[in-house]
């Protein structure tokens, strides 16, 4: 028979108590046993990670049993407590459930009902301990230290981030697209004091611009064609937690006056109702514009933007980030190699090299990319090679020399790199890079040979 859990019995009478863990152990259950609320509450202390469910009597030598329920709860908050008397009184009995005890039975009744009532506060605990793990593994993945990297502008970003993740603060993460914005809102969200509830993302440049304002604000039913039931918006499925507005600078001019005023007064009208909602949100937006120049030229309201950048967060593009590709490609390529079952040791020196010299215009969500494409194709159990990247990483020319410096700022040092960018950006097209250098195409690859660059 299969192992239910285990379940403590706290009764002083030892014949009785004897007897439930008999009809229980038959039903597969483990079962502890204690005579008093001291031994009780020591047992439950002692096994806080088997115990399911504790069946105790009101009346025990050293305390009552629903004085005894919150002190259970303290030692074991995932437990259901089923409270058990002889003298069953309806005041008794409203407060043990008030209290949070899962049942309350009376002695004596049938053997069958004790094991269905048991069944349902076992479910019901294992229900909430899943729910618990699972929140915790959402809290180890949004984290800080979830993140991968050791870069200077990382720690920079972390640094500010984790200093205003626990106040209420609207927050304003900046930052090219694919750089992990929302990765440090979710961190933020889970450092603060409403982990617990909800973090809503919204991406303002998904949604039409008609649909973005019923999105947010909900509406009421009758509202507009279409509206044939009142809908909650996600400023209200927000409530109590975090909305986080990917892509903030997408919002049209009038949307933004209203979203203004949830900022301040944390009140909004829903389409189609006459009386405002109250919410409790924390705010935190993103976006990839220099929001302060499009205030600037009237693209975006500056009372708004003010509102938006009390705190203002630069997230660091991957080019920033150097050091950190390496990191995160050895970190993607586990996880992929995990994900499809493959065994892939790393990458060899020529991958390395490429993925270091590339520029990552997607930045770190444009070399998850890369990384999962390549596991797909590696052979199992060899490093990968640099022929598994993309056509653009052939693309890219060779090194000046092996021992070449980047910060070398001669003259023909920073021609070099110029040349080899304007390669890049026109995917090895000599022609065209010729005529965007403003030299002749014979020019280019005299150059390239002085250079040591790939022709």
């Amino acid at each position: 028979m299969p192992n239910e859990g285990t379940v403590l019995i706290i009764d002083d009478e030892t014949r009785l108590r004897q007897l439930l863990a008999r009809v229980l152990e038959l039903e597969g259950y483990t079962v502890l046993q204690a005579p008093d609320a001291r031994r009780g509450l020591e047992t439950l202390q002692q096994h806080a990670a088997e115990v399911l469910v504790v069946l105790s009597d009101v009346k025990l030598p050293d305390a009552h049993g629903v004085d005894l329920l919150p002190r259970l709860k303290q030692k074991s908050p995932d437990i259901e407590v089923v409270l058990m008397t002889a003298y069953g009184t309806i005041p008794d009995g409203v407060r043990a459930m008030r209290d949070g005890a899962f049942d309350y039975l009376t002695k004596g009744d049938s053997d069958d009902q004790l094991i269905v009532v048991v069944e349902r506060a076992a479910e019901k605990a294992r229900l909430r301990r899943r729910v618990t793990e699972l929140e915790r593994r959402v809290g180890q993945q949004y984290s800080f230290e979830s993140m991968v990297g050791s870069s200077p502008a990382l720690h920079r970003a972390q640094a500010l981030a984790r200093q205003v993740a626990p106040t209420d603060s609207t927050v304003l993460l900046e930052g090219p697209t694919g750089s992990g914005k929302e990765l440090f809102a979710q961190a933020i969200h889970q450092a603060s004091g409403r982990r617990s509830k909800p973090f809503v993302a919204v991406n303002c440049s998904a949604f039409p611009k008609d649909l973005l304002e019923s999105e947010l604000f909900g509406y009421k039913k009758g509202a507009f064609t279409g509206a044939l039931a009142d809908k909650k918006g996600l400023l209200e499925e927000a409530n109590g937690g975090t909305l986080f507005l990917d892509e903030i600078g997408e919002l049209e001019l009038n949307v933004q006056a209203k979203f203004l005023r949830v900022l301040e007064t944390q009140t909004f009208t829903k389409l189609g109702a006459t009386q405002p909602t109250q919410v409790n949100v924390r705010f935190v937006a993103a976006t990839n514009r220099n929001l302060k120049q499009e205030a600037a030229a009237a693209n975006f309201r500056p009372d708004l933007y003010y509102r938006l950048s009390v705190f203002t967060i630069e997230v660091p593009p991957l080019r920033a980030r150097a050091a950190d590709v390496e990191v995160l490609a050895e970190h993607f390529l586990r996880y992929f190699a995990a994900k499809l079952g493959k065994r892939l040791p790393g990458l060899d020196a020529e991958c390395r090299r490429l993925l270091r010299q590339y520029d990552w215009p997607g930045n770190v969500r444009e070399l998850k990319n890369v990384l999962e494409r390549a596991a797909i194709l590696a052979p199992d159990n060899q490093p990968l090679d640099a022929d598994l990247l993309p056509p653009e990483f052939h693309l890219l020319p060779s090194p000046l020399s092996p021992d070449a410096d980047p910060n070398d700022r001669s003259l023909r040092a920073v021609e070099a790199r110029h040349i080899r960018e304007m390669l890049h950006q026109t995917e090895g097209n000599k022609t065209e890079a010729a005529r965007q250098l403003g030299i002749g195409l014979t020019t280019l690859y005299r150059k390239l040979q002085e250079y040591g660059l790939s022709s």
